[in-house]
């Protein structure tokens, strides 16, 4: 597998990785004043507000790391543990604090996750059938090589159950490590890697649901249903009012809570139904509010020069009629999608996944347990799933699809960035502690697990950046 580009020949695209054009400059910007300039390059992308950034949750990580091994460790699980209770006309949902982290606010991660890639699958870098083909041939390499890696050790044992830890990756760390070559990888690495993160958790939630759900509720899957429908009504009849929108949602949420399947999936859901689309294209908006701020013009004037008070309030009410309706125009040149990522973002980034990481990871740190994770099938099987089975099954089998001519590489992509992408799809930590507290009863197994899926996260994420860091250095001698 050479350092080939796109099917069409090598890319002249100059589109970098960039979270955003803006973002970039700034960080930019921030390194010229600082002495440690090539250090905030790398650490901003960790703590970026405009995307799901990884830092805050790398720093929970560590904080509930070191908590868990202090002599508090006990309080804190318990703490954890401790049961939440809602109830309303007879009706009552019990869930321990960390269960209402996973499942009411995990969701709002998987909603952005959604709306990203169903943007990059209407008009970004995968808009094509074939770019298109690429991550889903990708994600299909990437689920079953891990847990054939995984059976490899742990078929026929007790352990065996647990093959869906190694299904799916972690979004966040993942493109923040992606992110930190901003300037140095083409925009369709990160398209790449988003789609790839989407269908992958899909993926990962479908196995919650088929080998993880104990009993299934279908009155509350038609719920569910139901209030999806609703929304996809909401948006053929171009309904603009939220509320509805919002209520819908909920009611998304609930229903598949109490169907027995992980919520997240809600999430994933209700993001690919959210338009790319403006309303209002931007042409459109300035003939719409061309005589309107006429009016708002000469409301202003009138009400500077009306002859008393009651008559310049008068204008000015008229002129705050004007400004209203052109506040709404202009809402209406604004993406659904982007909106909506814009506003969750930081809350996710800084409050959901930092409170994951706080609630979830518990890992007691000892010399028998390393000792044990060293001779352990299951541990081994983790590591292997995660650390070599993603990058091998995501890079085979998205060449085979290429080489079949169902797929193509994005522009400006070459197959040393693509295991780097299969590398950092090997950190797994959200969904794979989702589903090895569903898969073991034994507490000593969950935390093997754990523990394994650190140490997984840990190699993958050292061996993709190393892929990137030389994909990125060849494309800049190139560029040179």
């Amino acid at each position: 597998m050479g350092e080939s580009g796109s099917a069409g020949g090598a890319s002249t695209r100059t589109d970098t990785i960039a979270t955003s054009p803006r973002l970039s400059g700034r960080v930019a910007a921030r390194a010229h004043h600082s002495p440690a300039a090539a250090l905030l390059r790398r650490l901003e992308p960790f703590f970026a507000i405009g995307d799901v950034s990884g830092g805050p949750l790398l720093i929970a990580t560590i904080a509930a790391l070191a908590i868990v091994n202090s002599p508090w460790g006990g309080a804190w699980s318990a703490a954890w543990d401790g049961t939440i209770r809602l109830s309303y006309t007879g009706h009552a949902i019990a869930r321990s604090a960390a269960e209402w982290v996973n499942d009411a606010l995990m969701p709002l991660f998987f909603l952005i996750i959604g709306t990203e890639v169903k943007r990059e699958f209407a008009k970004g870098s995968l808009s094509s059938l074939r770019t298109a083909i690429f991550p889903v041939a990708g994600a299909i390499g990437g689920l079953v090589v891990p847990i054939a890696f995984f059976l490899a050790f742990n078929a026929g044992t007790a352990t065996a159950h647990g093959w869906g830890v190694v299904a799916a990756m972690d979004t966040a760390f993942s493109l923040a490590i992606v992110a930190m070559f901003t300037t140095r990888l083409p925009d369709a690495v990160r398209a790449v890697l988003l789609a790839f993160a989407a269908i992958d958790d899909v993926f990962g939630l479908l196995v919650i649901a088929v080998a993880y759900t104990a009993s299934l509720a279908p009155a509350y899957l038609l719920l569910a249903g139901a209030a999806y429908a609703g929304i996809v009504l909401l948006l053929r009849l171009r309904w603009v009012a939220p509320v509805p929108y919002v209520l819908l949602g909920l009611l998304v949420w609930a229903g598949v809570l109490g169907s027995g399947v992980h919520p997240t999936i809600a999430g994933v859901a209700i993001g690919l139904l959210l338009p790319t689309a403006p309303r209002l294209s931007e042409r459109r908006f300035a003939d719409r509010v061309e005589e309107p701020l006429e009016e708002l013009r000469a409301a202003q004037v009138a009400a500077d020069e009306a002859p008393d008070d009651a008559a310049a309030q008068e204008h000015r009410h008229r002129a705050q009629k004007r400004l209203g309706y052109i506040h709404e125009m202009a809402a209406a040149t604004d993406e659904p999608d982007e909106r909506l990522v814009r506003i969750l973002t930081p809350w996710v980034s800084y409050v959901v996944l930092p409170l994951f990481a706080l609630s979830n990871v518990r890992i007691h740190f000892s010399g028998e347990m390393v000792a044990q994770a060293l001779h352990s099938p299951l541990a081994a099987g983790i590591v292997t799933g995660l650390a070599l089975g993603k990058p091998i099954g995501f890079l085979a089998a998205t060449w085979i699809a290429t080489r079949l001519g169902a797929a193509r590489l994005p522009d400006g992509v070459t197959w040393r960035m693509v295991l780097g992408i299969g590398g950092v799809a090997g950190i797994g930590f959200t969904i794979s502690l989702f589903i090895a507290e569903l898969a073991f009863a034994d507490a000593t197994q969950v935390e093997m697990a754990a523990l394994s899926v650190l140490a997984a996260s840990l190699l993958s994420g050292l061996f993709g950046y190393l892929m990137l860091w030389g994909a990125a250095s060849r494309r800049t001698e190139d560029a040179e």
